[in-house]
């Protein structure tokens, strides 16, 4: 049936006088339950701002987080590192998601001669996904360096990138893999006897499907990459957070990090907003339901 109020009067129906009180009334609770968000947000905000203000020791800590003079001037110098941030993530992303689809599509493959990749790559996600990022850097930024290559590029940028790639290899494709087993075997079948081979399977049938699936998860992974991007400073790269360790360690002023911070949420925010947009549109609530063996290629 219908839902009362829903049809235009237009359409030649009038609403019951009891489908017009159901209605008023839906208004009403809509209307309550807006200002009794907003006034309890009012409430929770001038509290923090009493806590805050009345603080024994508010006045120092805002002349050293919160200072106007000290933001404007790091702010050109932790910007340029931000550029450099976002470099580095645009970087990883691309490169990180060729590989990850690539160690995704050799872990579904049931071809026997590519035994030794599948063992390969389940084995590179076992570990590149248990061992923390901040030990890759520092494994990669010192290790590499150490074998005194001469082809190899020793700053911190590139070693930075590198063990983020990495890393974040193993976690997309574990994204990917869910997505190409999202793929209902039938598909596979059906591509098969119309005399495709595996590759064109897997390259025209499975991959749009699978990347289709696995979008919403794939962006939030990528929004978190964005915000790793900023680990790079240990091994000395000059990017937003170490610009602003600069900045802080000239004028013993940390306002140059809640700069770097602002900076950084001023990118994430935003990519996280359109990620959720994104995901209630497809039905996304956090997780896949995947089909046990489904885009195998067989």
């Amino acid at each position: 049936m219908p839902d009362d109020g829903a049809r235009p009067a237009s359409a030649g129906w009038t609403p019951s006088p009891l489908a017009r009180a159901r209605e008023s009334y839906r208004r009403a609770r809509r209307r309550r339950a807006a200002w009794v968000s907003v006034l309890s947000t009012v409430v929770v905000v001038a509290v923090l701002y009493v806590v805050v203000t009345t603080a024994p020791g508010w006045e120092r800590t805002r002349d050293a987080f919160f200072s106007p003079q000290s933001a404007w001037d790091s702010l050109p110098a932790i910007a340029e590192g931000l550029w450099l941030n976002l470099r580095v993530w645009v970087v990883a992303s691309v490169v990180g998601m060729v590989l990850g689809m690539t160690l995704a599509v050799i872990r579904t493959s049931r071809i026997p001669a590519l035994f030794p990749l599948r063992a390969f790559a389940v084995a590179y996600v076992d570990v590149f996904r248990g061992v923390p990022l901040l030990l890759v850097l520092l494994l990669v930024g010192f290790g590499l360096p150490a074998l005194r290559l001469e082809w190899l590029p020793t700053s911190g940028a590139f070693l930075g990138a590198l063990a983020i790639i990495l890393t974040y290899t193993a976690y997309l494709a574990e994204v990917f893999r869910a997505g190409i087993e999202s793929v209902h075997p039938s598909q596979v079948s059906a591509a098969r006897s119309l005399g495709l081979t595996r590759a064109q399977t897997t390259r025209r049938v499975v991959l749009p499907q699978a990347v289709r699936h696995v979008t919403a998860p794939l962006a939030s992974n990528l929004v978190s990459l964005q915000k790793d991007s900023g680990l790079i400073s240990i091994l000395g790269a000059v990017d937003a957070i170490r610009a602003a360790q600069i900045a802080a360690s000239g004028s013993y002023n940390f306002t140059p990090y809640v700069v770097a911070g602002v900076l950084f949420l001023l990118v994430s925010i935003p990519l996280t907003r359109v990620v959720d947009v994104y995901s209630a549109r497809q039905g996304w609530r956090g997780s896949l339901a995947t089909v046990s063996g489904a885009g195998a290629i067989r």
